[in-house]
């Protein structure tokens, strides 16, 4: 098995995403705002799959020891660089989680949800007691809980599936044309920073940090045919909790609208 055929596999499941009718939905500044209230969930979860990948593929411990594959330690570090240390908008040093977290305070959506759970897992020290404890929805939970379960699993080749098929090119490119129209028609609503975390990701993602993933899963599976299968199997999981997110997403819009 290969890459392409991966890719192969999950062709569909990347279509329903990138062809979701989530984003017709998305017609006001509200229902943005809904959007990114969810949507922060998602990328956070991707920081915390590229650190345990990091923590799998590279020494994090003293004393130091050179880990097996030198090659999945420069691609997994060069990941993080851009990941955690990137330039934000005005030119400073910030994670990508940091920068969306930002975005969203910018343009008046509320980061309550996603600082309550961090909150309670600082507290409780148990990621899937937080997740179970929280109001969240069972989709959002769901999502959360596969990851989880993924890293705690403890499979590399797993995590870096999640981590590789679940990525941001799952939004499409239409959807910043969809801020910039939201910039011009609610000038009130500041979109700047949030424009500009997805233009830099989706870059970063299609330039750089996706094809050094693909690299990273065939450094892993190499000629293991039972590794291959479980990336092919994570990665349709992995999807299928997106594409719930994107479903709950969606929900709570139209409640909003069928509320107003």
């Amino acid at each position: 098995m290969t890459i392409a055929t991966i890719n192969e596999q999950i062709a569909l499941h990347k279509k329903q995403l990138l062809h979701h009718s989530l984003y017709e939905k998305v017609q006001t500044p509200e229902d943005l705002h809904c959007f990114l209230e969810t949507h922060v969930f998602a990328v956070w979860d991707f920081m915390s799959l590229l650190k345990a990948l990091q923590q799998k593929l590279t020494c994090t411990t003293t004393p130091w020891y050179a880990t097996k594959n030198a090659e999945v330690r420069y691609l997994i570090n060069e990941i993080v660089l851009g990941e955690e240390s990137d330039l934000t908008l005005d030119g400073k040093r910030q994670s990508h989680f940091e920068m969306y977290h930002q975005a969203m305070i910018s343009c008046g959506a509320d980061t309550s949800g996603i600082d309550k759970l961090l909150a309670d897992i600082a507290e409780l020290r148990n990621i899937f007691v937080a997740i179970k404890k929280s109001n969240l929805h069972p989709n959002i939970k769901a999502f959360l809980d596969f990851t989880f379960q993924t890293i705690e699993e403890g499979k590399t080749h797993k995590i870096a599936a999640a981590f590789t098929f679940g990525r941001e090119d799952l939004i499409p490119a239409m959807f910043t044309e969809i801020l910039r129209n939201f910039q011009e028609n609610f000038p009130e609503t500041d979109l700047r920073e949030l424009i500009y975390y997805f233009e830099r990701h989706i870059e970063l993602d299609a330039d750089e940090h996706g094809p050094m993933a693909m690299k990273m899963i065939a450094e892993l599976c190499g000629d293991d045919a039972h590794k291959w299968q479980e990336v092919e199997e994570t990665s349709i999981l992995a999807l299928e909790k997106r594409i719930g997110l994107w479903d709950a997403i969606e929900e709570q819009i139209m409640l909003k609208a069928a509320l107003a």
